[in-house]
C-alpha cells in the first residue's frame, strides 16, 4: 500500500468530483424521524466546504493559523474540518466536556485565533464560556456560533448573537465567502504541502495540563485512507459514526477513512444514545458501525435490541479498548458485522498503529490488536532499558513510521520524552507480540497493579469475569494496602434483574480458576463508569473514588 502524497483537501476535492451525485453526509435529526434527517451529496459538501473555506479566508485566517472548534458531533463539525484544511488552518479540537479553565488553557496554549462554537446545551454553557475565553485570551480575536439543530426546511436558530465585535454567526461567516473570488481557496492550496500540521489534539499528560499533539495532512489522511483500505471500504459503504468527532475515532477512523473512498457518513446525534446508532443504521443502512466496546455493549442490551434490522452491516470498527469475546460473539452473530476489525493506536500516531484484518480468527480479534499496519513499524521494548524484547515479553509497545505526530504544540520536552532520537514513539502501554505479529495489549505501565510484588494485568481478570451470569461489564483498578501495597477492586456493572454480587460471591466465582493473588479483594457494583469524550474509562478517576469511599489513603 503506497503513501499518498497530497494534502487533505486535494484528496477530498478529487474524491467529491468522482462521485458528486452520490450521497456524502447524512445528518439524523434527534427525534429519530428519517424524513427530517439532513442530507448532502458530495457535490453539495464540496460546496458548503468551498463556501466555508472562503469565508475563512474572507475572515483574515492565514497558513497555519490556529481554528478551534468546540462542539459535539454535527454536520457542521466536518464542514469545518475539511474548509480548514483547504486553506491550511490548523483545526484545534477543543473537548466538549471542557470547562471555562481548561477551554482557556488550549486556546491560550496554541495562540488560537477563531473558535466555531456550539449552542449552549443542558450539559455546557458553551456560549458564555466561549465569550469568557474571548475577553480573556489576547490571541483569541472572533466567535462563530454554529445554529441549534435544525430540520430541512426550518431557519436554523442563531444564539444570541453578535453580542460584540468580535462574535459572528455560522450563517454570517459563510455569507463572506461573496467577498473573496472563487479562485482563492485553490491559490492557498497550492502553498501547502502534504508535511504541513494541519490539526492539535490535545491529550492530557501526567500533570494533569493537556498537551497538543500536532498532526500532519500525510499523518491522518493515510492512516484514515489505510484504515478504510483494510476494512475494504468501497463507495457502496455507510459509515455510521456514533464516535466523537473531537477526537481521532471520529475524525480520523471515521470522516477521513470514509471520505477518501467515496463513502457516506451518518451521524445518529450530537452524543452517544445506543438506540439512536441503531436506529441510524436501520433508517440509513448502515453498512460500517463504529463504537469502543461499552457502547457495543450498551447497544446489545437494549430490551428491544431484536427489533432492529440491522442486516445492512458488514464491518465496523471497535477501539479505545479490546473487546471481550462474548461481546464480539454477538457483534459478529446478532449484529451481522463478520468484517468487524480492533484498531489499536493513541492520539500521537494519528491514531492506528496496529489493526485487524479481514478473515482473522475470533481469537485473534479479542485477545489482541492485531498486526502493524502498513508503512508503519512496531516493537516491544524493556521499559527500564529501552532494549527489545523477545516475542511473547511483555514490554513498552513503540511505533514508528509516517503517522508519528510532528510533536507536541509549543512543547519540545515534552515531545523528547515522548519520541526518542530514532523515531520511535514510546506508548506507555504494556503489550506483547507472537511469532505471527499479533500484539496483545496488557494495560497501561500506570494501570498495572502490583500486588506483594506480583505484577498484574488487569485485563486478564477482566476478561475472566465478563463471563459471569450477572455481569454486564467490569473493570478492575488497583487501590492501596497498607500490607501489599495494592489490592484488586473489580467494579461491576450488572446485568438487567441480576441480584447483586459480594466480594464473596467474586471470589468464589474466581476459586480454583484464578491466581489467589489475582482475586479481586473489593467489589464495587456501578451503574455506570466515568468516561472520557472518547469513550474510554477512566480508571484514574474510579481509583480515587475507591480510595475515598474506603477510607484506604493515596499510596
Amino acid at each position: 500500500m503506497s503513501l499518498l502524497d497530497e494534502t487533505i483537501g486535494a484528496n477530498f476535492a478529487r474524491t467529491a468530483g468522482q462521485h458528486a451525485q452520490r450521497e456524502a453526509l447524512v445528518e439524523a435529526a434527534g427525534d429519530g424521524r428519517a424524513d427530517a434527517a439532513r442530507r448532502w451529496t458530495y457535490a453539495e459538501l464540496a460546496h458548503d466546504v468551498d463556501a466555508a473555506a472562503r469565508g475563512l479566508l474572507s475572515a483574515g485566517v492565514a497558513k497555519g493559523d490556529r481554528v478551534g472548534i468546540w462542539s459535539p458531533n454535527c454536520a457542521e463539525w466536518t464542514v469545518v474540518q475539511y474548509a480548514t484544511a483547504a486553506i491550511g488552518a490548523i483545526l484545534v479540537n477543543v473537548n466538549p466536556a471542557y470547562r471555562a479553565h481548561e477551554l482557556q488553557f488550549v486556546v491560550r496554549q496554541n495562540g488560537m485565533r477563531m473558535l466555531v462554537v456550539a449552542p449552549s446545551d443542558r450539559t455546557s454553557e458553551y456560549v458564555a464560556l466561549a465569550r469568557d475565553a474571548l475577553a480573556e485570551c489576547p490571541d483569541l480575536r472572533e466567535l462563530v456560533f454554529l445554529p441549534a439543530p435544525h430540520a430541512p426546511g426550518e431557519a436554523p436558530f442563531e444564539p444570541g448573537v453578535p453580542a460584540s465585535d468580535g462574535e459572528t454567526t455560522w450563517a454570517a461567516l459563510v455569507a463572506r465567502a461573496a467577498e473573496v473570488p472563487a479562485s482563492a481557496v485553490e491559490e492557498r492550496a497550492a502553498t501547502l504541502t502534504a508535511d504541513d500540521p494541519i490539526n492539535i489534539q490535545y491529550t492530557s499528560g501526567t500533570t494533569g495540563f493537556p498537551k497538543g499533539a500536532t498532526l500532519t495532512h500525510r499523518n491522518i489522511l493515510n492512516n484514515g485512507f489505510a484504515i478504510g483500505e483494510l476494512l475494504g471500504y468501497t463507495p457502496e459503504d455507510r459509515v455510521v459514526i456514533p464516535v466523537p468527532f473531537y477526537h481521532c475515532f471520529g475524525m480520523v477512523i471515521g470522516n477521513l477513512a470514509a471520505y477518501s473512498h467515496g463513502c457516506a457518513t451518518i451521524l445518529p446525534g450530537r452524543g452517544f444514545k445506543p438506540d439512536a446508532a441503531l436506529r441510524a443504521v436501520q433508517d440509513f443502512g448502515g453498512t460500517s458501525l463504529y463504537g469502543v466496546p461499552t457502547m457495543f455493549i450498551a447497544e446489545l442490551a437494549l430490551d428491544d435490541f431484536a427489533s432492529y434490522r440491522l442486516g445492512t452491516l458488514r464491518t465496523g470498527v471497535m477501539a479505545g479498548s479490546t473487546c471481550p469475546v462474548e461481546v464480539m460473539e454477538r457483534v459478529i452473530a446478532d449484529m451481522h458485522m463478520e468484517g468487524v476489525a480492533i484498531c489499536y493506536g493513541m492520539t500521537e500516531t494519528s491514531p492506528v498503529s496496529t489493526m485487524t484484518r479481514a478473515g482473522d480468527s475470533l481469537a485473534q480479534r479479542t485477545g489482541t490488536v492485531g498486526r502493524t499496519m502498513p508503512n508503519l513499524e512496531s516493537k516491544v521494548v524493556d521499559p527500564l532499558t529501552g532494549e527489545t524484547v523477545e516475542r511473547g515479553v511483555i514490554g513498552e509497545l513503540c511505533t514508528r513510521g509516517y503517522a508519528v505526530m510532528a510533536g507536541y504544540w509549543d512543547q519540545p520536552d515534552k515531545t523528547a520524552e515522548a519520541i526518542d532520537a530514532d523515531g520511535w514513539m514510546h506508548t506507555g502501554d504494556l503489550a506483547r507480540m507472537d511469532e505471527d505479529g499479533y500484539v496483545m495489549i496488557e494495560g497501561r505501565i500506570k494501570d498495572m497493579v502490583i500486588r506483594g510484588g506480583e505484577n498484574i494485568y488487569p485485563r486478564e481478570i477482566e476478561e475472566f469475569l465478563y463471563r459471569h451470569p450477572a455481569i454486564q461489564d467490569v473493570q478492575v483498578i488497583g487501590v492501596p494496602d497498607a500490607t501489599y501495597g495494592e489490592e484488586l477492586m473489580a467494579c461491576i456493572i450488572l446485568r438487567p434483574g441480576a441480584q447483586p454480587l459480594t466480594a464473596e460471591d467474586v471470589a468464589e466465582y474466581c476459586r480454583g480458576e484464578l491466581a489467589h493473588y489475582k482475586v479481586p479483594r473489593y467489589v464495587d457494583i456501578r451503574e455506570s463508569f466515568p468516561m472520557t469524550v472518547s469513550g474510554k474509562v477512566r480508571k484514574v478517576q474510579m481509583r480515587e473514588e475507591a480510595v475515598a469511599r474506603l477510607g484506604l489513603g493515596a499510596r
